[in-house]
């Protein structure tokens, strides 16, 4: 079992809207994202200290080998690496599931785990980082399992106004504690600590959620939130 990995620039991240209530359609897209032309994957290397620590990378900002669709649902096609990215282009699909969309898995499976990442949202954009997602057919969505870390345009998408669903919350359960999301179209720094079933994220290097998992307090939430069934 890996405990410990990197990964870096993903523009659009690894999922799709999740809300049930629209069905997985994301909102149209105002103006599409495109990353900086400058990255050229320069971003998707490790430093020394990051290779002695024992991190790995997941994407390395030049094919999408590392990941695939969850569940196999279509062939990703909508997803490329553009500029040392991962692009999901608003173009290709109809809906964030289907038509060549999905979410990308990564494609080993990690128990205790560092992640760090940057991604930024298109305008009115919603998507999310999920975790300890358990990928098998009697599952169809990835949120059916996982927990998110939100990833939102917090100024232009009407989830936002909903506690628990904006930029950094754990969804539906744990609001950040403070807001430090960048605007849309800006890149944001993210780490997401697991380790023996303590979880910490950070966003743009302020600890904003910090909770354990699996204890009497975490089924609580889960009995409190929208995933209760």
């Amino acid at each position: 079992m890996r405990t410990i990995f990197a990964a870096a620039l993903m523009a659009a991240v690894v999922a799709g809207c999740h809300d049930p209530e629209t069905n997985g359609s994301a909102l149209p897209a105002k103006e599409e994202i495109m990353p900086d032309s400058t990255t050229n994957g320069i971003d998707n290397m490790l430093s020394e200290a990051e290779k002695i620590d024992g991190f790995e990378l997941l994407f390395d900002g030049v094919t999408k080998s590392g990941f695939h669709v969850y569940n196999q649902k279509t062939d990703g096609s909508a997803w490329s690496v553009v500029d040392g990215t991962i692009h999901l282009d608003p173009k290709e699909v109809k809906d964030s599931q289907t038509s060549g969309g999905g979410d990308l898995v990564s494609a080993d499976e990690y128990e205790n785990f560092h992640l760090k990442l940057d991604w930024r949202i298109d305008t009115a954009g919603n998507s999310g980082i999920l975790i300890y997602v358990k990928e098998s057919p009697e599952y169809e969505r990835s949120w059916h399992t996982g927990m998110e870390v939100q990833v939102l345009d917090n100024a232009k998408h009407p989830d936002a106004k909903i506690i628990k669903h904006r930029a950094g919350d754990l969804y539906d359960l744990i609001s950040a504690s403070q807001e430090t999301v960048k605007p849309a179209l800006e890149w944001n720094q993210v780490e997401i600590i697991s380790n023996n079933g303590l979880l910490e994220c950070s966003l743009n290097g302020v600890k904003v959620i910090s909770t354990t998992l699996w204890d009497g307090n975490w089924k609580a939430l889960i009995e409190g939130s929208k995933f209760k069934k």
